[in-house]
């Protein structure tokens, strides 16, 4: 029964993404939605049997941890539904609610897993609690968010298409993590439905009220599954905004709009206790150290000043951008994301070498650039968990690298490869 319940769910939503016209505005052909849509499906099957047999070492046991708890949930509808629609909202903390960036004890640290739980809950209405059922239907609604992406970085270069659709759906950790059963898929699609909206807002000058919905929706998903991005995601699009409205002075707002942050984040502290950043990012790491795994890695103590920061800095492009390194290989996933990060940082590299001049940078790309690079250096201050760093991380590389990899002068590139095999 449980074959037939998969078979009959893969081939609706194979059909399915061939009928949303969401899907079909990116001008992909019904065969290439649905092979997107069916290597998030493998993806994700893929993401649970790694959690089965690399359990705690690979830092995988959450989805199935999230998936048991949304069948005890889902059972939890049929003999207390009015505790299923309300428990959601239940705070047993004292003074929880107000710890917004904390770690631990705080309504909110519970909430981004209570919400997935209540995600999968519902998933289990239609899948009878069918773990790789629900992958299907995962994939399905997470894959709006590289769709939306995608639409957006095809408008922004137009003539690197291939370019755009390749790092736009198979960066290899960007596909794992956000099609397995966590909370990365849903988040990147939070992301990119505000980063879509606001981008197609700017361009036509219209702000209807359903896309005014979807930014709204976008944040509020951003803000119950992991609130400290809405830190960094809110002064971003607020930045990339105002440039929007006047985009020949597009370099200076961004440099001046993000000085003004910068000092905010050191300085608000001093206006009230609650807006102690920096002191928020410390205990965080605090949170981290306590809670050593297999792929944690010594690291500097950050402290709630500007010098401690600025020191730490390296510390954190480093892990954040740079690892794992070829040391930290203890199995299967930790070699594909050595060998992929890697070959990302030679993308990096390619695009400063074989620079495409006639791509200039315009607002958008400065968006993406500012918020990718926000993104990593709060987890690099904050992880020092390899696995995590990994999977965190993997929701800004669409950001940073389609920009890098649009960049780079393709045709020169190839020409020289010729020449060099030729000879």
């Amino acid at each position: 029964m449980e074959y037939l319940l998969f078979v009959f769910y893969l081939v609706l939503f194979a059909w399915l993404v061939t009928k949303v016209k969401f899907f079909i505005k990116t001008g992909l052909s019904k065969p290439q939605l649905i092979s997107l849509f069916l290597l998030k499906v493998i993806a994700g099957i893929f993401y649970g049997w790694i959690g089965t047999y690399y359990g705690g070492l690979a830092q995988m046991y959450d989805t199935w941890v999230y998936h048991n708890q949304g069948i005890v949930e889902y059972n939890l509808l049929f003999t207390d539904p009015l505790t299923y629609l309300t428990n959601i909202f239940h705070n047993p903390y004292q003074g929880g609610a107000s710890q917004f960036l904390a770690g631990y004890d705080s309504y909110w640290n519970d909430l981004k897993g209570n919400t997935f739980i209540k995600i999968v809950s519902i998933f289990n209405l239609f899948t009878f609690g069918n773990y790789f059922v629900n992958v299907i239907l995962y994939s399905f609604v997470t894959l709006f968010g590289p769709i939306a992406f995608y639409r957006v970085m095809q408008d922004v270069y137009p003539r690197k298409k291939t370019v755009v659709l390749l790092f736009s759906f198979l960066i290899p950790s960007f596909l794992y993590w956000t099609s397995g059963l966590h909370k990365e898929g849903i988040i990147f699609t939070g992301i990119a439905m505000v980063t879509y909206s606001i981008y197609f807002g700017l361009q036509q000058n219209k702000w209807s009220p359903l896309r005014i919905l979807v930014i709204l929706l976008g944040l509020t998903v951003i803000l119950t599954l992991r609130n400290f991005i809405i830190i960094i995601f809110i002064p971003a699009i607020l930045t990339w905004f105002i440039a929007g409205k006047i985009p020949q002075y597009t370099t200076k707002i961004f440099w001046i709009s993000y000085s003004v942050f910068v000092v905010l984040f050191f300085s608000l502290r001093y206006c009230s206790p609650k807006l102690d950043f920096p002191q928020a990012v410390v205990n965080k790491q605090q949170d981290f150290l306590k809670h050593q795994g297999p792929t944690s890695v010594p690291i500097n103590i950050l402290e709630p000043t500007v010098l401690s920061f600025v020191k730490n800095t390296p510390q954190a492009i480093n892990l954040s951008v740079v690892r794992p390194y070829p040391s930290d290989v203890k199995h299967l996933p930790s070699l594909a994301a050595t060998i992929e990060i890697s070959f990302l940082l030679l993308i990096v590299l390619l695009s400063f070498i074989f620079k495409d001049t006639r791509q200039r940078p315009n607002h958008f790309i400065y968006y993406c650039f500012f918020f990718g690079v926000s993104l990593l250096l709060s987890i690099g201050f904050s992880q020092n968990n390899i696995g995590a760093i990994v999977r965190y991380r993997s929701i800004a590389l669409p950001l940073l690298i389609i920009p890098f990899a649009a960049s780079i002068n393709w045709e020169k590139l190839r020409d020289i490869i010729k020449k060099i095999f030729k000879q």
